[in-house]
Protein backbone atom coordinates (compact mmCIF):
# COMPACT_ATOMS: atom_id res chain seq x y z
CA UNK A 1 0.00 0.00 0.00
CA UNK A 2 0.99 3.29 -1.08
CA UNK A 3 0.20 7.02 -0.49
CA UNK A 4 -0.90 7.12 -4.10
CA UNK A 5 -3.29 4.33 -4.17
CA UNK A 6 -4.69 5.87 -0.23
CA UNK A 7 -4.96 9.09 -2.29
CA UNK A 8 -6.46 7.58 -5.08
CA UNK A 9 -9.43 5.90 -2.91
CA UNK A 10 -10.07 9.22 -0.48
CA UNK A 11 -11.06 11.13 -3.82
CA UNK A 12 -13.31 7.90 -5.64
CA UNK A 13 -14.83 8.63 -1.47
CA UNK A 14 -15.01 12.45 -1.46
CA UNK A 15 -16.73 11.88 -5.03
CA UNK A 16 -19.26 9.95 -3.86
CA UNK A 17 -20.34 12.04 -0.57
CA UNK A 18 -20.60 14.77 -3.27
CA UNK A 19 -22.87 13.62 -5.54
CA UNK A 20 -25.08 11.67 -3.06
CA UNK A 21 -26.99 15.14 -2.02
CA UNK A 22 -27.28 16.29 -5.77
CA UNK A 23 -29.05 13.25 -6.95
CA UNK A 24 -30.96 12.38 -3.82
CA UNK A 25 -32.59 15.29 -4.14
CA UNK A 26 -33.27 15.30 -7.79
CA UNK A 27 -35.04 11.89 -7.04
CA UNK A 28 -36.82 12.86 -4.46
CA UNK A 29 -38.30 15.33 -6.46
CA UNK A 30 -39.14 13.29 -9.31
CA UNK A 31 -40.23 10.27 -7.28
CA UNK A 32 -42.45 12.96 -5.34
CA UNK A 33 -44.56 14.11 -8.34
CA UNK A 34 -42.50 17.85 -8.45
CA UNK A 35 -41.59 19.49 -11.53
CA UNK A 36 -37.89 18.98 -11.89
CA UNK A 37 -35.51 21.04 -14.39
CA UNK A 38 -36.75 18.68 -17.30
CA UNK A 39 -40.28 18.80 -17.11
CA UNK A 40 -40.40 21.05 -19.75
CA UNK A 41 -38.71 19.34 -22.40
CA UNK A 42 -39.64 15.58 -21.08
CA UNK A 43 -43.08 16.01 -19.65
CA UNK A 44 -44.65 16.23 -23.32
CA UNK A 45 -43.02 13.03 -23.95
CA UNK A 46 -44.02 11.32 -20.65
CA UNK A 47 -47.55 11.81 -21.34
CA UNK A 48 -47.67 11.11 -24.80
CA UNK A 49 -46.25 7.16 -23.36
CA UNK A 50 -48.38 6.90 -20.68
CA UNK A 51 -51.72 7.75 -23.71
CA UNK A 52 -49.62 5.28 -26.47
CA UNK A 53 -49.66 2.41 -23.37
CA UNK A 54 -53.08 3.27 -21.51
CA UNK A 55 -51.22 4.07 -18.49
CA UNK A 56 -53.31 6.06 -15.68
CA UNK A 57 -50.77 8.06 -14.23
CA UNK A 58 -53.38 9.32 -11.57
CA UNK A 59 -54.06 6.13 -10.32
CA UNK A 60 -51.89 4.54 -7.65
CA UNK A 61 -51.62 0.47 -7.02
CA UNK A 62 -52.13 -1.29 -3.87
CA UNK A 63 -48.85 -3.15 -3.31
CA UNK A 64 -49.82 -6.79 -4.72
CA UNK A 65 -50.95 -4.72 -7.97
CA UNK A 66 -47.45 -2.83 -8.58
CA UNK A 67 -46.24 -6.84 -8.12
CA UNK A 68 -47.50 -8.05 -10.67
CA UNK A 69 -47.52 -5.56 -13.08
CA UNK A 70 -43.50 -5.40 -12.30
CA UNK A 71 -43.35 -9.53 -12.97
CA UNK A 72 -45.77 -9.11 -16.21
CA UNK A 73 -43.09 -6.25 -17.49
CA UNK A 74 -40.05 -8.05 -16.68
CA UNK A 75 -41.37 -11.91 -17.74
CA UNK A 76 -42.11 -9.98 -21.35
CA UNK A 77 -38.44 -8.91 -21.14
CA UNK A 78 -37.06 -12.43 -20.93
CA UNK A 79 -39.14 -13.98 -24.02
CA UNK A 80 -38.31 -10.15 -26.48
CA UNK A 81 -34.98 -10.86 -25.37
CA UNK A 82 -34.81 -14.62 -26.05
CA UNK A 83 -35.90 -14.76 -28.94
CA UNK A 84 -33.68 -12.32 -29.69
CA UNK A 85 -30.84 -13.91 -29.32
CA UNK A 86 -32.79 -17.08 -30.73
CA UNK A 87 -32.97 -15.32 -34.12
CA UNK A 88 -30.26 -12.89 -34.45
CA UNK A 89 -29.07 -15.06 -37.66
CA UNK A 90 -31.60 -13.91 -39.83
CA UNK A 91 -31.97 -10.23 -38.13
CA UNK A 92 -30.20 -7.35 -39.21
CA UNK A 93 -27.22 -5.28 -38.11
CA UNK A 94 -25.31 -8.25 -37.73
CA UNK A 95 -21.84 -7.82 -39.93
CA UNK A 96 -20.37 -10.65 -38.48
CA UNK A 97 -22.48 -12.93 -39.18
CA UNK A 98 -23.17 -13.69 -35.53
CA UNK A 99 -25.51 -17.73 -35.72
CA UNK A 100 -28.28 -18.59 -33.14
CA UNK A 101 -27.47 -18.23 -29.67
CA UNK A 102 -28.16 -21.97 -28.21
CA UNK A 103 -31.32 -22.57 -26.28
CA UNK A 104 -30.03 -22.89 -22.70
CA UNK A 105 -27.46 -19.99 -23.33
CA UNK A 106 -30.01 -17.76 -24.68
CA UNK A 107 -32.56 -18.85 -21.51
CA UNK A 108 -29.51 -17.89 -19.27
CA UNK A 109 -28.38 -14.88 -20.85
CA UNK A 110 -32.25 -13.18 -21.04
CA UNK A 111 -32.89 -14.00 -17.48
CA UNK A 112 -29.85 -12.59 -16.81
CA UNK A 113 -29.95 -8.89 -18.10
CA UNK A 114 -33.46 -8.74 -16.92
CA UNK A 115 -32.89 -9.11 -13.67
CA UNK A 116 -29.79 -6.81 -13.53
CA UNK A 117 -27.31 -9.52 -13.18
CA UNK A 118 -25.39 -9.42 -16.52
CA UNK A 119 -24.00 -12.78 -15.76
CA UNK A 120 -22.35 -13.87 -19.39
CA UNK A 121 -21.19 -17.00 -20.05
CA UNK A 122 -20.24 -15.98 -23.81
CA UNK A 123 -18.01 -13.47 -25.35
CA UNK A 124 -19.77 -10.64 -26.87
CA UNK A 125 -18.06 -9.61 -29.76
CA UNK A 126 -17.56 -13.11 -30.89
CA UNK A 127 -21.33 -14.48 -30.16
CA UNK A 128 -23.83 -10.93 -30.36
CA UNK A 129 -24.94 -9.40 -33.07
CA UNK A 130 -25.37 -5.11 -32.73
CA UNK A 131 -28.80 -5.59 -33.35
CA UNK A 132 -29.06 -7.56 -29.99
CA UNK A 133 -26.40 -5.76 -27.82
CA UNK A 134 -28.57 -2.23 -28.64
CA UNK A 135 -32.32 -3.53 -29.09
CA UNK A 136 -31.99 -6.62 -26.54
CA UNK A 137 -29.18 -5.86 -23.92
CA UNK A 138 -28.63 -2.19 -23.80
CA UNK A 139 -32.31 -1.79 -23.12
CA UNK A 140 -32.91 -4.51 -20.87
CA UNK A 141 -30.04 -2.18 -19.19
CA UNK A 142 -32.13 0.54 -18.78
CA UNK A 143 -35.22 -1.18 -17.70
CA UNK A 144 -33.84 -3.34 -15.57
CA UNK A 145 -32.00 -0.65 -13.51
CA UNK A 146 -35.38 1.44 -13.69
CA UNK A 147 -37.15 -1.67 -11.45
CA UNK A 148 -35.01 -1.68 -9.14
CA UNK A 149 -35.01 2.22 -8.63
CA UNK A 150 -38.92 1.57 -8.72
CA UNK A 151 -39.02 -0.96 -5.93
CA UNK A 152 -36.96 1.28 -3.64
CA UNK A 153 -39.15 4.34 -4.41
CA UNK A 154 -42.27 2.25 -3.81
CA UNK A 155 -40.44 0.79 -0.39
CA UNK A 156 -39.87 4.50 0.96
CA UNK A 157 -43.71 5.70 -0.16
CA UNK A 158 -44.34 2.91 2.59
CA UNK A 159 -42.52 3.94 5.44
CA UNK A 160 -42.92 7.97 4.29
CA UNK A 161 -46.69 7.33 4.08
CA UNK A 162 -49.50 7.28 6.93
CA UNK A 163 -52.20 4.77 6.65
CA UNK A 164 -52.12 4.60 2.72
CA UNK A 165 -53.61 1.90 0.64
CA UNK A 166 -50.80 2.28 -2.68
CA UNK A 167 -47.15 2.43 -2.62
CA UNK A 168 -47.47 4.39 -6.07
CA UNK A 169 -47.92 3.61 -9.37
CA UNK A 170 -44.92 0.96 -11.28
CA UNK A 171 -45.32 2.10 -14.80
CA UNK A 172 -44.86 5.62 -13.75
CA UNK A 173 -41.85 4.82 -11.64
CA UNK A 174 -40.40 2.89 -14.39
CA UNK A 175 -40.80 6.03 -17.28
CA UNK A 176 -39.75 8.58 -14.93
CA UNK A 177 -36.51 6.66 -14.06
CA UNK A 178 -35.84 6.08 -17.37
CA UNK A 179 -36.59 9.45 -19.37
CA UNK A 180 -35.98 11.95 -16.49
CA UNK A 181 -32.71 10.31 -14.51
CA UNK A 182 -31.22 7.25 -16.72
CA UNK A 183 -31.26 8.57 -20.28
CA UNK A 184 -30.46 12.38 -19.64
CA UNK A 185 -27.87 11.09 -17.78
CA UNK A 186 -26.33 8.29 -19.74
CA UNK A 187 -26.36 11.01 -23.43
CA UNK A 188 -23.94 13.13 -21.53
CA UNK A 189 -21.55 9.88 -19.93
CA UNK A 190 -21.65 8.49 -23.49
CA UNK A 191 -20.56 11.92 -25.37
CA UNK A 192 -17.82 11.88 -22.47
CA UNK A 193 -16.46 8.53 -23.26
CA UNK A 194 -17.27 9.06 -27.34
CA UNK A 195 -14.50 12.01 -26.71
CA UNK A 196 -12.20 9.78 -25.34
CA UNK A 197 -11.64 6.80 -27.22
CA UNK A 198 -14.49 4.08 -26.74
CA UNK A 199 -16.19 3.72 -30.18
CA UNK A 200 -19.85 4.32 -31.11
CA UNK A 201 -20.31 3.31 -34.47
CA UNK A 202 -21.68 0.17 -36.60
CA UNK A 203 -19.04 -0.61 -38.84
CA UNK A 204 -17.64 -4.41 -39.66
CA UNK A 205 -15.11 -5.80 -38.00
CA UNK A 206 -11.33 -3.98 -39.04
CA UNK A 207 -8.37 -6.52 -40.19
CA UNK A 208 -4.99 -5.55 -39.19
CA UNK A 209 -1.61 -6.57 -39.67
CA UNK A 210 0.54 -7.00 -36.24
CA UNK A 211 3.96 -6.20 -36.16
CA UNK A 212 4.81 -10.13 -36.09
CA UNK A 213 3.10 -10.20 -39.61
CA UNK A 214 0.21 -11.92 -38.24
CA UNK A 215 -3.87 -11.42 -38.59
CA UNK A 216 -5.95 -9.68 -36.40
CA UNK A 217 -9.81 -8.78 -36.35
CA UNK A 218 -10.32 -5.59 -34.16
CA UNK A 219 -13.94 -5.60 -33.06
CA UNK A 220 -16.25 -2.57 -33.35
CA UNK A 221 -20.05 -1.67 -32.72
CA UNK A 222 -21.85 0.54 -30.43
CA UNK A 223 -19.82 0.36 -27.41
CA UNK A 224 -20.15 3.86 -25.56
CA UNK A 225 -23.99 3.80 -25.16
CA UNK A 226 -23.92 0.82 -23.88
CA UNK A 227 -20.76 1.34 -21.50
CA UNK A 228 -22.72 3.98 -19.76
CA UNK A 229 -25.56 2.39 -18.75
CA UNK A 230 -23.68 -0.75 -17.86
CA UNK A 231 -22.18 1.29 -14.80
CA UNK A 232 -24.66 3.71 -14.25
CA UNK A 233 -27.40 1.07 -14.00
CA UNK A 234 -24.99 -1.02 -12.45
CA UNK A 235 -25.49 -3.68 -15.05
CA UNK A 236 -22.08 -4.60 -15.75
CA UNK A 237 -22.42 -6.27 -18.97
CA UNK A 238 -19.58 -5.84 -21.25
CA UNK A 239 -19.67 -5.49 -25.13
CA UNK A 240 -16.33 -7.05 -25.24
CA UNK A 241 -15.32 -10.57 -23.00
CA UNK A 242 -12.48 -8.85 -21.49
CA UNK A 243 -15.41 -6.05 -19.89
CA UNK A 244 -14.25 -2.44 -18.39
CA UNK A 245 -10.15 -4.36 -19.13
CA UNK A 246 -10.64 -3.77 -22.37
CA UNK A 247 -8.98 -0.82 -23.96
CA UNK A 248 -12.25 0.03 -26.28
CA UNK A 249 -14.23 0.04 -23.11
CA UNK A 250 -12.04 1.38 -20.61
CA UNK A 251 -9.15 3.11 -22.78
CA UNK A 252 -8.47 6.07 -19.94
CA UNK A 253 -7.84 6.92 -16.30
CA UNK A 254 -10.73 10.20 -16.63
CA UNK A 255 -12.56 7.28 -18.24
CA UNK A 256 -12.20 3.91 -15.16
CA UNK A 257 -13.19 6.88 -12.68
CA UNK A 258 -16.10 7.76 -14.39
CA UNK A 259 -17.32 4.37 -14.25
CA UNK A 260 -16.33 4.03 -11.07
CA UNK A 261 -18.10 7.03 -9.73
CA UNK A 262 -21.26 6.25 -12.12
CA UNK A 263 -21.87 2.69 -10.00
CA UNK A 264 -22.31 4.06 -7.16
CA UNK A 265 -23.72 7.29 -7.75
CA UNK A 266 -27.55 6.68 -7.90
CA UNK A 267 -27.33 4.22 -5.35
CA UNK A 268 -25.60 6.39 -3.00
CA UNK A 269 -28.39 8.88 -4.03
CA UNK A 270 -31.25 6.97 -2.94
CA UNK A 271 -30.56 6.87 0.90
CA UNK A 272 -30.23 10.40 0.64
CA UNK A 273 -33.73 10.53 -1.27
CA UNK A 274 -35.23 8.41 1.60
CA UNK A 275 -33.98 10.41 3.93
CA UNK A 276 -35.74 13.58 2.33
CA UNK A 277 -38.88 11.78 1.52
CA UNK A 278 -39.30 10.29 4.98
CA UNK A 279 -39.05 13.92 6.50
CA UNK A 280 -35.20 13.00 8.16
CA UNK A 281 -32.41 13.91 6.17
CA UNK A 282 -30.11 12.26 8.98
CA UNK A 283 -32.19 9.04 8.59
CA UNK A 284 -30.67 8.33 4.93
CA UNK A 285 -26.95 9.45 5.96
CA UNK A 286 -27.10 6.64 8.47
CA UNK A 287 -27.66 4.13 6.26
CA UNK A 288 -25.00 5.46 4.04
CA UNK A 289 -22.98 5.81 6.87
CA UNK A 290 -23.18 1.97 7.71
CA UNK A 291 -22.45 1.07 3.82
CA UNK A 292 -19.78 3.20 4.54
CA UNK A 293 -18.11 1.71 7.23
CA UNK A 294 -18.21 -1.71 5.22
CA UNK A 295 -16.92 -0.22 2.01
CA UNK A 296 -13.75 1.11 3.59
CA UNK A 297 -13.00 -2.34 5.57
CA UNK A 298 -13.84 -4.61 2.50
CA UNK A 299 -11.49 -2.08 0.33
CA UNK A 300 -8.62 -1.87 2.89
CA UNK A 301 -8.64 -5.43 3.02
CA UNK A 302 -8.78 -5.93 -0.58
CA UNK A 303 -5.58 -3.17 -1.61
CA UNK A 304 -3.54 -4.59 1.39
CA UNK A 305 -3.57 -8.23 0.29
CA UNK A 306 -2.65 -7.34 -3.56
CA UNK A 307 -0.08 -5.10 -2.29
CA UNK A 308 2.41 -7.59 -0.57
CA UNK A 309 4.50 -10.41 -1.96
CA UNK A 310 2.84 -13.57 -3.36
CA UNK A 311 4.35 -16.28 -0.66
CA UNK A 312 5.51 -18.59 -3.40
CA UNK A 313 6.98 -15.96 -5.59
CA UNK A 314 8.79 -15.08 -2.32
CA UNK A 315 9.93 -18.58 -1.30
CA UNK A 316 11.43 -18.84 -5.24
CA UNK A 317 13.40 -15.63 -4.88
CA UNK A 318 11.74 -13.05 -6.43
CA UNK A 319 11.61 -9.48 -5.28
CA UNK A 320 8.77 -8.98 -2.86
CA UNK A 321 6.35 -6.48 -4.69
CA UNK A 322 2.67 -6.70 -5.28
CA UNK A 323 0.90 -8.87 -7.25
CA UNK A 324 0.12 -7.38 -10.69
CA UNK A 325 -1.03 -10.84 -12.17
CA UNK A 326 -4.77 -10.56 -13.75
CA UNK A 327 -4.40 -6.92 -13.67
CA UNK A 328 -4.46 -4.03 -16.49
CA UNK A 329 -0.58 -2.13 -15.51
CA UNK A 330 -2.26 1.25 -16.22
CA UNK A 331 -4.34 1.06 -13.67
CA UNK A 332 -2.35 -0.91 -11.09
CA UNK A 333 -2.82 -2.33 -7.81
CA UNK A 334 -5.02 0.03 -5.86
CA UNK A 335 -6.99 1.20 -9.13
CA UNK A 336 -7.55 -2.87 -9.93
CA UNK A 337 -8.60 -3.12 -6.10
CA UNK A 338 -10.69 -0.78 -5.72
CA UNK A 339 -12.83 -1.56 -8.74
CA UNK A 340 -13.05 -4.86 -7.48
CA UNK A 341 -14.85 -4.01 -4.27
CA UNK A 342 -16.80 -1.19 -6.15
CA UNK A 343 -18.18 -3.41 -8.79
CA UNK A 344 -19.15 -6.07 -6.02
CA UNK A 345 -20.43 -3.66 -3.12
CA UNK A 346 -22.86 -2.48 -6.01
CA UNK A 347 -24.27 -5.68 -8.12
CA UNK A 348 -22.53 -4.29 -11.13
CA UNK A 349 -19.97 -6.76 -11.74
CA UNK A 350 -17.89 -5.02 -14.42
CA UNK A 351 -14.43 -5.70 -14.08
CA UNK A 352 -10.88 -3.68 -14.92
CA UNK A 353 -8.71 -7.18 -13.83
CA UNK A 354 -9.40 -10.83 -13.39
CA UNK A 355 -11.20 -11.58 -10.30
CA UNK A 356 -9.89 -15.52 -10.65
CA UNK A 357 -6.03 -14.06 -10.09
CA UNK A 358 -6.66 -11.86 -7.12
CA UNK A 359 -5.06 -13.04 -3.95
CA UNK A 360 -7.21 -15.50 -1.86
CA UNK A 361 -8.17 -12.66 1.07
CA UNK A 362 -8.39 -10.39 -1.47
CA UNK A 363 -10.87 -12.61 -3.70
CA UNK A 364 -12.93 -13.06 -0.75
CA UNK A 365 -13.83 -9.61 -0.43
CA UNK A 366 -15.34 -9.63 -3.37
CA UNK A 367 -17.14 -12.64 -2.05
CA UNK A 368 -18.35 -11.56 1.44
CA UNK A 369 -20.07 -8.22 -0.60
CA UNK A 370 -21.92 -10.31 -3.00
CA UNK A 371 -23.08 -12.66 0.24
CA UNK A 372 -24.17 -10.18 2.53
CA UNK A 373 -26.45 -9.25 -0.19
CA UNK A 374 -25.29 -6.40 -2.28
CA UNK A 375 -25.85 -3.94 0.25
CA UNK A 376 -22.93 -1.81 0.83
CA UNK A 377 -24.48 0.82 -2.19
CA UNK A 378 -25.56 -1.84 -3.87
CA UNK A 379 -26.93 -2.28 -6.80
CA UNK A 380 -29.52 0.87 -8.71
CA UNK A 381 -32.56 0.55 -5.61
CA UNK A 382 -31.70 -3.18 -5.17
CA UNK A 383 -28.85 -1.89 -2.89
CA UNK A 384 -31.40 0.26 -0.91
CA UNK A 385 -33.92 -2.32 -0.27
CA UNK A 386 -31.91 -4.81 0.31
CA UNK A 387 -30.07 -2.83 3.31
CA UNK A 388 -33.60 -2.48 4.46
CA UNK A 389 -33.50 -5.56 4.97
CA UNK A 390 -31.41 -5.81 7.95
CA UNK A 391 -33.03 -2.42 9.18
CA UNK A 392 -35.95 -4.36 9.95
CA UNK A 393 -34.08 -6.87 11.25
CA UNK A 394 -31.71 -4.69 13.40
CA UNK A 395 -34.91 -2.56 15.17
CA UNK A 396 -35.99 -5.45 15.81
CA UNK A 397 -33.55 -6.84 17.88
CA UNK A 398 -33.14 -3.49 19.40
CA UNK A 399 -37.27 -3.48 20.53
CA UNK A 400 -36.36 -7.34 22.24
CA UNK A 401 -33.15 -4.94 24.11
CA UNK A 402 -35.42 -2.61 25.51
CA UNK A 403 -38.25 -4.68 26.17
CA UNK A 404 -40.89 -3.51 23.66
CA UNK A 405 -42.25 -3.39 19.99
CA UNK A 406 -39.98 -2.09 18.03
CA UNK A 407 -40.63 0.74 15.82
CA UNK A 408 -38.91 2.13 12.45
CA UNK A 409 -39.71 5.77 11.75
CA UNK A 410 -42.88 5.78 13.73
CA UNK A 411 -44.19 2.50 12.03
CA UNK A 412 -44.03 -0.46 14.59
CA UNK A 413 -41.97 -3.62 12.98
CA UNK A 414 -44.27 -6.48 13.78
CA UNK A 415 -44.34 -10.04 13.06
CA UNK A 416 -45.34 -9.70 9.37
CA UNK A 417 -42.58 -7.03 8.40
CA UNK A 418 -39.75 -9.40 10.17
CA UNK A 419 -40.96 -12.22 8.71
CA UNK A 420 -41.31 -10.97 5.52
CA UNK A 421 -37.20 -9.92 5.92
CA UNK A 422 -36.26 -13.43 6.84
CA UNK A 423 -37.49 -14.57 3.66
CA UNK A 424 -35.85 -12.22 1.63
CA UNK A 425 -32.98 -12.77 3.58
CA UNK A 426 -32.89 -16.51 3.12
CA UNK A 427 -33.28 -16.43 -0.90
CA UNK A 428 -28.92 -15.76 -0.42
CA UNK A 429 -27.41 -18.86 1.35
CA UNK A 430 -30.72 -21.20 -0.90
CA UNK A 431 -29.57 -19.83 -3.98
CA UNK A 432 -25.78 -19.77 -3.06
CA UNK A 433 -25.20 -22.68 -1.31
CA UNK A 434 -28.38 -24.84 -2.15
CA UNK A 435 -28.18 -24.60 -5.88
CA UNK A 436 -24.14 -24.33 -5.67
CA UNK A 437 -24.19 -27.23 -4.32
CA UNK A 438 -26.28 -28.76 -6.58
CA UNK A 439 -23.95 -27.41 -8.92
CA UNK A 440 -20.54 -28.54 -7.30
CA UNK A 441 -21.63 -31.99 -7.12
CA UNK A 442 -22.98 -32.56 -10.80
CA UNK A 443 -20.77 -30.34 -12.58
CA UNK A 444 -17.79 -30.70 -11.54
CA UNK A 445 -16.13 -31.20 -15.11
CA UNK A 446 -16.60 -27.68 -15.71
CA UNK A 447 -14.07 -26.68 -12.36
CA UNK A 448 -10.41 -27.00 -14.15
CA UNK A 449 -9.20 -26.08 -10.70
CA UNK A 450 -8.53 -28.57 -8.00
CA UNK A 451 -8.47 -27.89 -4.21
CA UNK A 452 -10.36 -24.46 -2.39
CA UNK A 453 -9.85 -22.34 -5.47
CA UNK A 454 -12.04 -24.75 -7.21
CA UNK A 455 -14.67 -24.25 -4.63
CA UNK A 456 -14.12 -20.42 -4.53
CA UNK A 457 -14.67 -20.27 -8.44
CA UNK A 458 -18.51 -22.07 -8.00
CA UNK A 459 -19.00 -20.33 -4.90
CA UNK A 460 -18.42 -17.10 -6.36
CA UNK A 461 -20.59 -18.05 -9.69
CA UNK A 462 -23.40 -18.85 -7.67
CA UNK A 463 -23.13 -16.03 -5.18
CA UNK A 464 -22.49 -13.55 -8.07
CA UNK A 465 -26.02 -15.09 -9.56
CA UNK A 466 -28.01 -14.83 -6.22
CA UNK A 467 -26.96 -11.70 -5.37
CA UNK A 468 -27.21 -10.50 -9.74
CA UNK A 469 -23.84 -9.39 -9.87
CA UNK A 470 -22.27 -11.14 -12.59
CA UNK A 471 -18.75 -11.26 -12.00
CA UNK A 472 -16.98 -14.16 -12.06
CA UNK A 473 -14.12 -16.02 -11.19
CA UNK A 474 -12.86 -16.60 -15.13
CA UNK A 475 -11.30 -20.07 -14.74
CA UNK A 476 -15.06 -21.73 -14.28
CA UNK A 477 -16.59 -23.44 -17.43
CA UNK A 478 -20.50 -21.87 -16.99
CA UNK A 479 -21.64 -22.58 -20.41
CA UNK A 480 -23.01 -26.01 -19.75
CA UNK A 481 -26.91 -26.84 -19.58
CA UNK A 482 -26.57 -27.31 -16.14
CA UNK A 483 -24.83 -24.52 -14.91
CA UNK A 484 -27.25 -22.35 -17.62
CA UNK A 485 -30.33 -23.60 -15.87
CA UNK A 486 -29.22 -23.67 -12.30
CA UNK A 487 -27.96 -19.79 -12.66
CA UNK A 488 -30.60 -18.47 -14.32
CA UNK A 489 -32.55 -19.91 -11.55
CA UNK A 490 -30.28 -18.41 -8.96
CA UNK A 491 -30.57 -15.17 -10.56
CA UNK A 492 -34.48 -14.93 -11.17
CA UNK A 493 -35.08 -15.58 -7.44
CA UNK A 494 -32.15 -14.06 -5.93
CA UNK A 495 -33.92 -10.98 -8.26
CA UNK A 496 -38.00 -11.25 -7.39
CA UNK A 497 -38.25 -13.52 -4.46
CA UNK A 498 -36.31 -10.58 -2.50
CA UNK A 499 -38.67 -8.41 -4.40
CA UNK A 500 -42.14 -9.32 -3.95
CA UNK A 501 -40.89 -9.57 0.23
CA UNK A 502 -40.02 -5.98 0.00
CA UNK A 503 -43.28 -4.71 -1.52
CA UNK A 504 -45.01 -6.98 0.82
CA UNK A 505 -43.26 -4.74 3.34
CA UNK A 506 -44.25 -1.57 1.59
CA UNK A 507 -47.34 -2.12 1.54
CA UNK A 508 -47.79 -3.64 5.23
CA UNK A 509 -46.14 -0.42 6.52
CA UNK A 510 -47.40 2.37 3.96
CA UNK A 511 -51.37 0.94 5.70
CA UNK A 512 -50.14 1.67 9.48
CA UNK A 513 -50.57 4.54 11.18
CA UNK A 514 -47.21 6.74 12.29
CA UNK A 515 -47.29 6.68 16.25
CA UNK A 516 -45.13 9.69 18.00
CA UNK A 517 -41.34 8.91 19.13
CA UNK A 518 -41.84 8.44 22.82
CA UNK A 519 -38.77 8.00 25.48
CA UNK A 520 -38.30 4.55 24.53
CA UNK A 521 -37.60 4.87 20.70
CA UNK A 522 -34.62 3.67 19.54
CA UNK A 523 -33.19 6.32 17.72
CA UNK A 524 -32.25 5.54 14.19
CA UNK A 525 -30.06 8.46 12.89
CA UNK A 526 -27.02 8.41 15.26
CA UNK A 527 -23.68 6.09 15.32
CA UNK A 528 -25.30 3.87 18.22
CA UNK A 529 -27.64 2.61 15.39
CA UNK A 530 -24.88 2.42 12.76
CA UNK A 531 -22.83 0.06 15.00
CA UNK A 532 -25.59 -2.10 15.23
CA UNK A 533 -26.40 -2.17 11.77
CA UNK A 534 -22.78 -2.91 10.97
CA UNK A 535 -22.71 -5.63 13.76
CA UNK A 536 -25.51 -7.73 12.81
CA UNK A 537 -25.11 -7.48 9.20
CA UNK A 538 -21.41 -8.87 9.65
CA UNK A 539 -23.03 -11.32 12.25
CA UNK A 540 -25.81 -13.06 10.06
CA UNK A 541 -23.33 -12.85 6.99
CA UNK A 542 -20.86 -14.21 9.22
CA UNK A 543 -22.99 -16.89 10.71
CA UNK A 544 -24.37 -17.89 7.01
CA UNK A 545 -21.05 -18.02 5.03
CA UNK A 546 -18.34 -18.69 7.18
CA UNK A 547 -18.02 -22.35 7.22
CA UNK A 548 -17.91 -22.24 3.26
CA UNK A 549 -15.38 -19.02 3.10
CA UNK A 550 -13.04 -21.34 5.42
CA UNK A 551 -12.63 -24.00 3.41
CA UNK A 552 -12.46 -21.72 -0.07
CA UNK A 553 -10.63 -18.45 0.08
CA UNK A 554 -9.24 -18.50 3.90
CA UNK A 555 -7.67 -22.22 3.40
CA UNK A 556 -6.09 -21.36 0.21
CA UNK A 557 -4.29 -18.38 1.98
CA UNK A 558 -2.97 -20.14 4.87
CA UNK A 559 -1.75 -22.77 1.74
CA UNK A 560 -0.27 -20.32 -0.23
CA UNK A 561 1.71 -19.25 2.36
CA UNK A 562 3.03 -22.82 2.94
CA UNK A 563 3.93 -22.83 -0.89
CA UNK A 564 0.80 -24.70 -2.50
CA UNK A 565 -0.74 -23.35 -5.43
CA UNK A 566 -3.45 -24.56 -7.34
Amino acid sequence: MDSNGILQILIYILLIVAVTPLLGGFMARLFGGERVLLSPVLGPIERSLYKICGVNAAREQHWAAYALSLLMFNLAGVLVLYGLQRLQAHLPFNPAAMAAIAPDLAFNTAISFVTNTNWQAYGGETAMSYLVQMAGFTVQNFVSAATGIAVAVALIRGFARNGAKSIGNFYVDLTRAVLYLLLPLCVVGALVLVWQGVPQNLSTYVEATTLEGGAQVIAQGPVASQMMIKHLGTNGGGFFNANAAHPYENPTALVNLLHMVAIFAIGAGLTNTFGRMVGDQRQGWAILGAMGVLFVIGVAMAYWAEAQANPALVQAGAEAVGSLEGKEVRFGTALSALFAVITTAASCGAVNAMHDSLMPLAGMVPLVNMMLGEIVVGGVGAGFYGMMVFVILTVFIAGLMVGRTPEYLGKKIEAREVKLAIIAMLVFPLGVLGLGAVGLLAGSGSIPAGGPHGLSEVLYAYTSATANNGSAFGGFGANTLLHNVLLALAMWFGRFVVILALLAVAGSVAAKRTVPPSSGTFPTQGGLFVGLLVGVIVVVGGLTFFPVLALGPIVEHLLLGAGTLF
